[in-house]
């Protein structure tokens, strides 16, 4: 029996104690598609292949749409901590002598 596989990117949410704040992130989860019960000789070979091109090609579709995800979720939580720490207040340079 063999089981076609494909893999997705799910969003979830998660909590950062630091910026007390909920931010959103990408990861890959596996599914399976469907399942094939018997094949033979040359059809094996044929859905063997088949089956791997189309598992490696939604993990790097997945894996593209994850990276670019996670991107833009950090950028957007970078920003909403530093909002939610404050202003942040300018260090104080030393007094040069006149």
């Amino acid at each position: 029996m063999l089981a076609a596989c494909v893999v997705v990117p799910v969003t979830r949410d998660v909590y950062d104690p630091d910026c007390r704040l909920m931010r959103r992130e990408v990861v890959l989860d596996a599914a399976v598609i469907g399942q094939f019960h018997s094949c033979s000789g040359q059809q094996c070979s044929v859905l063997l292949a088949t089956l791997g091109v189309v598992s490696a090609a939604t993990l790097v579709v997945s894996g593209s749409l994850a990276v670019v995800g996670n991107v833009v979720y950090w950028m957007e939580h970078e920003a909403n901590c530093r909002r939610q720490r404050g202003p942040a207040t300018p260090a104080s340079s030393p007094s040069q002598p006149t």
